[in-house]
């Protein structure tokens, strides 16, 4: 599978929001890596994909407690 790069809209607002969903996504596989852009009003999480579905990644981030929604550009 290629690498590509997805980006969310998310309700992940600081730094003990990013370290709460740290664990979460570190450990899914298929994540090269991923970053949050709290200045952005849409927080927008960034994810570099090596294999991970963005399924997999909504899933992820739901289960830490965040809310995500898929943008589609």
């Amino acid at each position: 599978m290629e690498n590509k790069t997805f980006k969310f809209k998310t309700n992940i607002n600081c730094g003990g929001c990013i370290k709460a969903v740290t664990p979460h996504l570190s450990k899914t596989e298929g994540i090269d890596e991923w970053n949050v852009d709290t200045n952005n009003p849409d927080k927008i999480l960034t994810v570099q994909s090596n294999g991970v579905s963005e399924e997999k990644i909504i899933e992820t981030v739901k289960k830490a407690g965040y809310k995500i929604a898929p943008i589609h550009s």
